[in-house]
């Protein structure tokens, strides 16, 4: 018995012209007219997961959505699918359109507080909020949020380049829908040009000042002893801090001591200058008119 062998040839391969079918095109960014739908889709998340009382983590595992991607899509940078979309709608039992429609026009003030770590904005913004009826905002507490982070450790795994960026991404996303509310933003938000410059166009801007002394005081009062930490001149630094960041601060709109005028008296005289004066109203086109000053409330500039 003869055995042939054959070697089997492998059969040619035939080059396409065009992709694979199975292949994945590539996914493109944002174009320029999506960036205000991402936002008010990312920011009727938020609201309505915040309404249900739900955490991220919770979101994730009724919808099956990844906390991570819920936390992209809730800062107007993740470019979510129907789909996906649909699956979040369903496990907090909305209408997906309830995610996608522009919600009206809400009327109100839009104002930001600015000052140094211990200048009352945690103290005035919530009872100013509810004299102009509006919500009350957190910067800080949106950026945590949205890095899944507390702040020390956004700087010290991060640092401050990736901080002013988010900061400014953030902040981005809170205004392009134009609705009303009061603003706290941290105390380094006026270095950063650009971030700056989005703040005075899209709201009022009130300059909480205080003296280094009871800056210094209302945090350590707060619990917070990082100021003191290993510093012997904490004091000194302070001061100069305020010197050296105080002409970023007085191209504020308003300016309020709050050494030199008691926290009631600084709420009903914001509020009845800020409701007489709306100045950069919700929706308001960047370039309108600022508050008038009123009672204690100097103007600077």
């Amino acid at each position: 018995m003869n055995l042939h062998y054959t070697t089997a040839m492998p059969r040619p391969r035939h080059r396409r012209s065009g992709p694979r079918p199975d292949a994945r095109p590539a996914t493109p960014g944002p174009a320029a007219g999506e960036g205000g739908l991402l936002a008010r889709v990312g920011r009727s998340l938020r609201d309505t997961r915040r309404g249900r009382g739900l955490t991220r983590g919770g979101l994730a595992g009724r919808s099956g959505v990844s906390e991570r991607f819920i936390a992209r899509i809730e800062s107007g940078t993740g470019n979510v699918s129907l789909r996906r979309l649909d699956d979040l709608a369903r496990a907090l039992e909305v209408p997906l359109l309830g995610l996608i429609a522009a919600p009206p026009a809400a009327a109100g003030p839009r104002v930001a507080l600015i000052g140094l770590r211990g200048a009352g904005k945690s103290t005035i913004g919530p009872p100013l909020a509810r004299a102009l009826g509006v919500p009350f905002r957190e910067l800080d507490a949106l950026i945590e949020e949205a890095a899944g982070l507390p702040l020390g450790q956004i700087f010290e795994i991060h640092g401050e380049r990736y901080f002013r960026r988010l900061e400014r991404e953030v902040l981005a996303a809170l205004v392009a829908g134009g609705g009303p509310a009061v603003i706290a933003a941290g105390g380094g938000v006026v270095t950063d040009p650009e971030t700056w410059a989005l703040l005075r166009a899209t709201c009022t801007t009130v300059w909480l000042s205080a003296d280094p002394e009871d800056h210094y005081a209302r945090v350590l009062a707060q619990g917070d002893r990082r100021p003191m930490a290993g510093k012997a001149d904490a004091m000194a630094e302070l001061k100069a801090l305020l010197a050296a960041r105080r002409p970023l601060y007085g191209m504020a709109d308003l300016h309020v001591d709050t050494s030199r005028v008691p926290a009631a008296r600084q709420v009903r005289g914001l509020a009845a200058s800020i409701a007489a004066h709306p100045g950069r109203a919700a929706g308001a086109a960047a370039g309108a008119p600022a508050a008038a000053p009123r009672r204690r409330a100097g103007r600077r500039g």
